[in-house]
């Protein structure tokens, strides 16, 4: 597997004896993990000592042909993919054990994996917006349309309501569009949602995950509805759910400072 970039500390980051706190970013076209935590990274750094790489199939990682000897087929695959990338990570930096925050399909199923695979490596975990426990897409997002358009419109949905979120969906939207149309980006995120082959790994059992895990979910998700959150909490021996009131897929777009309370909250318990 390729060496897996992470984003350089932003200004008033914790010490270097702060928790360390993996952020897992989410899995919509052209994501990356700078532009998914960009509302909420700097405060979660006063706290945290943050790392937050690409993920496999995203951004510097789009290239997959390294994991695992070729590219993984269906979400569970590339769950567990990435959690072995996760994993790869943390003994490169001497990590024995983190807190993890997942975003929805790919980050979320990444820290289910993980935990699964690996409990004794985390500590505390927050999910977000199902971590992609429901029912997949009826159709592959953007790239049955890849224009600037149609990325700006799948932004838009992430939100509950994009009105004061304009600016920063303006900006987002082509660096987004950029990263979805790099050679490779369609073929991994098609092979995301490819229909697992025989013999491929089961979903992970929520009730053999007894990491503390608070799961989060916007009131007014468009993405995903807040019953896939509360299906996975009540599974989770040790979990928790939090619906934020007002707030869409994107929770720590439409609402920071509470998100940054409740995430703070909840891994310094």
């Amino acid at each position: 597997m390729t060496a897996t970039k992470t984003n350089g500390p932003p200004p008033g980051r914790a010490d270097e004896q702060a928790p360390v706190l993996v952020l897992l970013h989410g899995g919509g076209p052209g994501v990356d993990a700078l532009g998914n935590w960009a509302t909420v990274r700097p405060a979660l750094s006063a706290s945290f000592r943050c790392l937050a790489p690409d993920l496999l199939g995203f951004g510097t990682q789009v290239t997959t042909g390294e994991a695992d000897g070729g590219t993984p087929l269906g979400p569970r695959a590339w769950a567990r993919a990435r959690a072995r990338q996760i994993l790869s990570l943390l003994d490169r930096q001497g990590l024995r054990r983190v807190h993890l925050l997942g975003n929805s399909a790919a980050g979320g199923a990444a820290a289910l994996a993980l935990m699964a695979e690996a409990p004794e490596r985390v500590d505390r975990t927050v999910l977000m917006g199902g971590a992609g426990t429901g029912p997949p897409p009826a159709r592959v997002p953007f790239y049955e349309e890849p224009t600037a358009e149609s990325m700006r419109a799948t932004l838009a949905r992430l939100v509950a309501d994009e009105t004061p979120h304009r600016d920063l969906l303006d900006e987002l939207a082509p660096r987004r569009l950029e990263q979805a149309l790099r050679p490779g980006a369609e073929a991994a995120f098609r092979a995301m949602f490819a229909e697992p082959p025989p013999g491929g790994p089961p979903p992970v059992d929520p009730a053999g995950v007894r990491t503390p895990v608070l799961a989060l979910h916007g009131e007014r998700d468009r993405v995903s509805p807040v019953e896939v959150s509360e299906r996975l909490a009540e599974a989770l021996p040790n979990g928790r759910l939090r619906v934020v009131a007002g707030a869409g897929h994107w929770i720590h777009v439409d609402r920071p400072d509470e998100f940054c309370e409740l995430v703070g909250e909840f891994l310094s318990a």
